[in-house]
């Protein structure tokens, strides 16, 4: 009797820590071109395990080699930041001196230990559901989401940043698992919704109350113009605005986002161009009734805004953060409860979409509803 696939996938991810540390150990492996190449040769053979592992009459998502083989590496992630942070030792000094020295930053590390914790639970989650009939594409968005933003911030981020001098080939590694979660993202779009069955008189009725009517919808659009002032305020503070405020800002609240290592500013500056465009649609489709798509991108947007304040937060805090760059502790609970705010909101957005979708389902044609025929008869 075969053990059941996501087991099965999480066995295979757990032997990463036991082939960093051989790969630790190779004298081969310590120059750079080794280093990429049996990078690899690693992914090709969990990838030709994977293969033998699900029974061949089994059809397959494709989709499900993706998420099986970042579990892997979401596992790498996770010994990475373990052994950064002290509790390991032994299994990734070969990678950060010839591969990816970056991995060593506070960012890095944070962002490890979301890769190593939610994306794995993600993943197994989502195996586990693809395999039993369920549907997954809910878990899929949040995943493709949170990825997205993740890689959008680390690659360019790394590429301009103070370890951009020092780019070795095993870097060029991320650039299949860049395009990955956009090509998932559009498949995962493109599936048909699972839409809940909702009586016609409820949405009529829904959909006709105006947002002075509906507190938790107003309070929601009062949070969203917040969080597109604040980015578009922290956007021209990294880009050296020279206003009071913003000098006031960088040197006395938030110091971090001019870190030299920049993805503090490359994520400032995703906020002001990607995220900032999406929060005034988002608002859009928040107080216009009818709006489905909102029930897809609530979840998308979440996903991303928590990868990126948990890496945000985590490095201004981090000891591998010089002291300087550090949130001042007698700004902590201002910067930090904003931040916080700033992940929570998309959050909450996405869950009142989908406690009560009935506003942002398509709208009921003209004609009397099942109630007003009731009354009539």
């Amino acid at each position: 009797m075969r053990p059941p696939v996501e087991v099965c996938v999480l066995m295979l991810s757990l032997l990463a820590p036991a082939v960093l540390y051989a790969m630790n150990n190779m004298p081969a492996l310590q120059e750079p071109l080794p280093i990429l190449g049996m990078g690899m040769v690693v992914l090709g053979c969990i990838l030709l395990l994977l293969v033998i592992t699900v029974p061949n009459r089994m059809k397959v998502d494709p989709l499900f080699y993706v998420f099986a083989e970042f579990s892997f590496t979401c596992v790498v992630g996770l010994t990475n930041a373990l052994e950064q942070d002290g509790f390991i030792s032994g299994f990734m000094g070969f990678y950060l001196k010839m591969g990816e020295p970056h991995l060593s930053t506070a960012y890095a590390v944070m962002m490890s230990y979301w890769d190593g914790v939610i994306h794995l639970v993600l993943f197994l989650t989502i195996i586990r559901r693809m395999f039993r009939g369920k549907s997954y594409r809910g878990l899929g968005l949040l995943w493709a989401g949170s990825s997205i933003a993740h890689q959008i911030v680390h690659i360019p981020g790394v590429v301009i940043g103070k370890h951009g001098a020092n780019i070795r080939p095993a870097f060029w590694r991320n650039v299949p698992f860049f395009l990955a979660p956009f090509w998932a993202a559009a498949s995962l779009f493109s599936r048909p919704r699972e839409v809940p069955v909702i009586p016609a008189d409820k949405v009529s009725v829904e959909q006709k109350r105006g947002l002075l009517s509906r507190p938790v919808d107003l309070l929601l659009s009062v949070l969203l113009l917040g969080c597109m002032a604040i980015s578009v305020f922290r956007g021209f503070v990294v880009l050296d605005c020279p206003l009071d405020s913003c000098f006031t800002y960088i040197y006395q609240y938030e110091p971090y986002l001019k870190d030299p290592v920049s993805f503090p500013r490359v994520t400032m500056l995703v906020y002001l161009f990607y995220a900032l465009p999406l929060l005034t649609v988002l608002t859009y489709g928040l107080t216009t009734p009818g709006c489905s798509w909102m029930l897809d991108w609530t979840i998308f947007f979440a996903g991303a805004v928590a990868q990126a304040q948990w890496c945000h937060i985590g490095a201004s805090l981090h000891s591998r953060t010089p002291f300087t760059y550090r949130v001042p502790a007698d700004k902590w609970w201002p910067v930090i409860g904003l931040n916080v705010l700033l992940a929570a909101v998309p959050a909450l957005l996405a869950l009142r979409c989908h406690a009560n979708p009935a506003y942002f389902m398509k709208p009921v044609p003209e004609g009397r509803t099942n109630s007003e025929k009731k009354k009539k008869n």
